[in-house]
C-alpha cells in the first residue's frame, strides 16, 4: 500500500485530482452514454411508452442497487482513511464485511421486488399506457440487480486503493455490452422491452463480474478473504453511519421520483414523464465531469483527513471546487445553445420535441453553482462525519425539491416541476458552501 501513500499523501493536488477525477468522469460519461443510447434504442424502436417506462423502473433498480453504492462510499471513505493511518489490517477487515452486506441485503430485496411487482410498480408511476412496457422490463432487470449492486459496492473501493483506471474499466464494459446486445435484442431480434431489459441485466451482471476479477487479481494487494466476511458490528455500524447517507440520499431521490411521475402524470399526462425522461438522460450525460471531480476528491480527501494533513484537505476542496465550476459553466452554455440538437437525438415524436428544449433550459439554469454544493457533501462522508453529510447530501432533493415539485405546479403547471430543479439547486449550494465554510474555519485551518 506504500504507493497508494506516496500518491495520495504527497503528489501535488492538481495533478492527483485530475488523475482521480478523469478516469471517473470517463467511466461515469460511459455509463451516462449507455443510458442514453439505451433511451435512444427503445424511443427510436419501440415508442415514446418505452422511454416513459424506463424512466419508471430504472429509479427502483437504482433504490435496490444503491444498498451497494451506500456500502461502498461508507467503506471506502474508512479504507481511505485506514490506510491514511497504516492500518492495513482494517482495510482488509472493511472490504470483507462489504462484500457480505452487499450480497446478502440486495439478494434479500430482489426477492421482496420481485415478489411485490405491481404494487411497485404503480408506487413509481407506472399509469395508464406506461404500465405493460415497465412490466415487461422490470421483470427482467431485477435478476442482474445483486451484480449491479455488488459493482457499485466495489467501484469506489477501487478508486480509494488508487485504482481509478479500473473503476473506470468497470464502467465502460458493460456500457460496451449492453449497447450491443439492444442492438441485436430490439433491433434484429425484435424482444421489445424484453430485449432491452435482458441486455440491461447482462450489461450489470458484466460489471459486477469484472469487479469480482479484480480483486482476485494481481492488480490490488486489496483482496478478499473469506475470514473477513464475518460481520464486525463496529465495522458494521461505521460503515451504515456513513454509507447510510448514500442510501438515504437514494431513498429520497425514490421518493421524489414518485412525487415528479405522479406530478407529471397529474399535470401532462405519459408525454410529460418522457419529457423527463430525456432531461435526466441528459442531466447524467452534461454532469459527467463534475461528477468525476467530486468522485476523485473523495479518496484523496479521505487519505490526507487520514493522515491529519488539513493543508493538503483544503486545497484538495477548493481545487475541486475551482475545477468542476469551470467545468459546470461551460456545460451550462452549451445546453443553453444546443437544447433542441439535444432533444432530436433522443426522438422523433413532434410532441416530444416541441415541450422538451424549454423544460431542459429551465432545469438547468443552476447548473454552474452545483459543484460547491456536490463538492461540499462528499467532504463530510470523506472526513466520516455522518450526520453533515447526511444533511447536506439530502437538500437539494429531500429539503428543496420534493417540496418545490410538490408546491410550484399548482401554480405554474409543468413548468413548475422545471422550475423547481433550479430553484433547488441555489438555495442547498448556498447552505453547504455556508457549511463548508464554517468546518473550513474551524477544523482545517
Amino acid at each position: 500500500m506504500n504507493q497508494i501513500a506516496n500518491e495520495l499523501g504527497t503528489e501535488k493536488i492538481s495533478k492527483l485530482l485530475l488523475k482521480q477525477a478523469i478516469p471517473a468522469s470517463i467511466g461515469i460519461l460511459v455509463m451516462s452514454l449507455n443510458m442514453i443510447v439505451d433511451t435512444i434504442f427503445v424511443g427510436q424502436w419501440i415508442g415514446v411508452m418505452a422511454i416513459a417506462a424506463i424512466t419508471v423502473v430504472l429509479p427502483i433498480a437504482f433504490l435496490i442497487s444503491s444498498i451497494g453504492m451506500g456500502i461502498g462510499i461508507g467503506g471506502s471513505s474508512i479504507i481511505s482513511r485506514a490506510l491514511g493511518a497504516n492500518k492495513s489490517e482494517k482495510a482488509f477487515e472493511v472490504f470483507g464485511n462489504q462484500i457480505s452486506l452487499t450480497v446478502g441485503l440486495s439478494t434479500l430485496f430482489v426477492f421482496i421486488g420481485t415478489y411485490f411487482c405491481f404494487p411497485i410498480l404503480q408506487l413509481f408511476g407506472a399509469n395508464g399506457d406506461i404500465v405493460i412496457p415497465a412490466t415487461d422490463y422490470f421483470h427482467v432487470i431485477i435478476w442482474g440487480i445483486p451484480f449491479l449492486a455488488f459493482a457499485m459496492m466495489g467501484n469506489p473501493v477501487i478508486r480509494a486503493v488508487g485504482k481509478p483506471k479500473f473503476a473506470m474499466y468497470a464502467m465502460i464494459l458493460p456500457a460496451i455490452a449492453n449497447i450491443v446486445l439492444d442492438i441485436i435484442f430490439i433491433k434484429y431480434l425484435d424482444l421489445g422491452m424484453f430485449g432491452a431489459g435482458l441486455a440491461t441485466a447482462i450489461s450489470y451482471a458484466v460489471c459486477g463480474l469484472f469487479i469480482l476479477w479484480f480483486f482476485i487479481s494481481k492488480n490490488t494487494q486489496l483482496k478478499i478473504f473469506p475470514k473477513y466476511f464475518i460481520i464486525n458490528f463496529s465495522i458494521l455500524k461505521e460503515i451504515v453511519a456513513l454509507g447510510g447517507v448514500t442510501i438515504v440520499r437514494q431513498g429520497t431521490i425514490s421518493i421524489l421520483v414518485i412525487i415528479l411521475n405522479f406530478t407529471l402524470f397529474k399535470y401532462g399526462g405519459e408525454i410529460s414523464i418522457a419529457v423527463y425522461g430525456i432531461i435526466n438522460r441528459v442531466m447524467m450525460f452534461a454532469l459527467f465531469p463534475v461528477l468525476g471531480v467530486t468522485q476523485g476528491f473523495l479518496p484523496i480527501a479521505g487519505y490526507n483527513y487520514g493522515a491529519n494533513n488539513t493543508k493538503r484537505v483544503k486545497e484538495t476542496i477548493n481545487t475541486a471546487i475551482l475545477f468542476g465550476t469551470v467545468i459546470a459553466t461551460i456545460i451550462f452554455i452549451g445546453i443553453m445553445v444546443f437544447p433542441n440538437q439535444l432533444v432530436s437525438v433522443f426522438t422523433e415524436d413532434k410532441e416530444l420535441l416541441a415541450l422538451t428544449p424549454n423544460a431542459i433550459i429551465i432545469a438547468f439554469l443552476a447548473t454552474p453553482v452545483i459543484t460547491a454544493q456536490l463538492v461540499g457533501s462528499a467532504y463530510f462522508q470523506a472526513a466520516g462525519k455522518a450526520f453533515p453529510a447526511l444533511v447536506l447530501t439530502l437538500l437539494k432533493q429531500g429539503f428543496f425539491l420534493i417540496p418545490l415539485v410538490y408546491i410550484l405546479p399548482k401554480f405554474y403547471g409543468v413548468t413548475g416541476v422545471w422550475m423547481s430543479f433550479p430553484i433547488a439547486d441555489v438555495l442547498a449550494t448556498l447552505v453547504t458552501y455556508l457549511y463548508l465554510k464554517r468546518e473550513i474555519k474551524k477544523n482545517l485551518n
